[in-house]
C-alpha cells in the first residue's frame, strides 16, 4: 500500500505565563519573565518565518495570558492562516485545580480565545501534559473536538478514553486486599487524542531551567535530531498511515542552533513519500471521516 504520513507542528505559546506557574503564588525571578518575553517575541517571529519558509499550517496552542499581553504577536499567527487552541490562562497544572476551578479557567480562557480567532477553537493541549481525572468530560461540556495531551499510542489518532475507569493505587499502608485489583475497563468518549509525546518535544531536552530536573538546556541539538528521525524511521518501515505530531515552544526553538535542527529534520521528513503537514484540527477531520485510520484504546478488566 503506499504511504500516508500526516506531520504536523503542536506549538505552545506559554511566553511569560509558564514562568507564572509557581505553584505556591511566589514571583519568578525577573530574568525567567524576560526569557519569557523572548519567547513571545523573537521566538514567534523565528518560528513563523520557519514555517513560512517551508509553507506548512501548524496549530498553536496559546494560554490566554498570553493572548491578552501579546496580542499582535498572536495575531501574526492568526493572520499567516495557522490554527489556534487553548492551552489554559497561565498554563497551570489542572491535576492540581479542582473540578469547579478548572471550570472556571477553561470558560474565561475559551472565551477570550474564541473572541480573538471569531470561532470556538476545536483543540486544548493540557499545561505541563499534567491532566485531569475531569479533563475529558469537561472538553465534552464545552465543545471540543480534540485533545493533544494523553500518550496512549504515539503515531495513530484514537478516541479518548472517558476517564471512568478506576485504578487502585498501592497503598502499602493498607492490607493487600484493599488494592489488588485490575484497573476497570476503559470507555471511549467523543473526544479524539492527537498524541503527546515527550520524546518529540523540545522542551526537556533544550531548555534550561534551574529549578526543574527533567530539563537540560545544553544537549547537542543533533542527538535530539537522531531522536526525532529515529522515530519518524521506524514508524515508516511499520506503518502504511501514521501521524508525526511535533511539540515545541517558541522560547526554544526560537534559538539559533534549534531553529536550524528543525530546517534539517523538515527536510528529512519531506524526502519520504507521501508526506503530508497539515494543522492538529485537519488531521482529526481526516480521522472522523475515515481517512486517516486510526487506533481503537483498549484495556482493563
Amino acid at each position: 500500500m503506499p504511504k500516508r504520513v500526516i506531520a504536523g507542528y503542536g506549538v505552545d505559546a506559554d511566553a511569560v505565563s509558564n514562568w507564572l506557574n509557581t505553584r505556591d503564588g511566589s514571583m519568578p525571578h525577573m530574568t525567567d519573565l524576560s526569557r519569557g518575553i523572548f519567547g513571545a517575541t523573537v521566538g514567534i517571529d523565528r518560528v513563523l518565518k520557519l514555517f513560512a519558509k517551508y509553507g506548512i499550517k501548524t496549530t498553536w496552542f496559546v494560554p490566554a495570558h498570553t493572548l491578552e499581553s501579546f496580542p499582535e504577536q498572536i495575531a501574526k499567527v492568526r493572520d499567516a492562516g495557522h490554527e489556534i487552541g487553548l492551552h489554559g490562562y497561565t498554563h497551570e497544572s489542572i491535576s492540581l485545580l479542582s473540578e469547579e476551578h478548572q471550570r472556571e479557567v477553561l470558560e474565561k480562557s475559551l472565551k477570550i480565545v474564541s473572541d480573538f480567532i471569531g470561532k470556538k477553537p476545536k483543540g486544548y493541549t493540557a499545561p505541563h501534559w499534567s491532566t485531569s481525572k475531569d479533563l475529558i468530560k469537561l472538553l465534552e461540556e464545552f465543545g471540543f473536538e480534540y485533545d493533544h495531551s494523553f500518550m496512549h499510542h504515539d503515531s495513530q489518532l484514537y478516541y479518548a478514553p472517558d476517564n471512568s475507569e478506576v485504578y487502585h493505587p498501592t497503598d502499602i499502608n493498607a492490607s493487600p486486599s484493599t488494592w489488588m485489583s485490575p484497573m476497570t475497563k476503559l470507555k471511549p468518549s467523543s473526544i479524539v487524542t492527537v498524541p503527546a509525546n515527550w520524546h518529540l518535544d523540545d522542551w526537556p531536552p533544550l531548555q534550561l531551567n534551574l529549578k526543574s530536573p527533567s530539563t537540560h538546556g545544553f544537549v547537542d541539538p543533533y542527538v535530539v535530531e537522531r531522536l526525532w528521525k529515529d522515530q519518524f524511521d521506524y514508524y515508516y518501515r511499520e506503518y502504511d498511515t501514521f501521524v508525526f505530531p511535533i511539540s515545541i515552544h517558541p522560547d526554544v526553538s526560537g534559538k539559533p542552533q534549534v531553529a536550524l535542527m528543525h530546517e534539517r529534520v523538515i527536510e528529512y521528513i519531506n524526502t519520504h513519500e507521501g508526506v503530508e503537514w497539515m494543522t492538529m484540527e485537519d488531521m482529526v477531520k481526516e480521522f472522523k471521516e475515515g481517512r486517516l485510520g486510526g487506533w481503537e484504546v483498549k484495556g482493563g478488566a
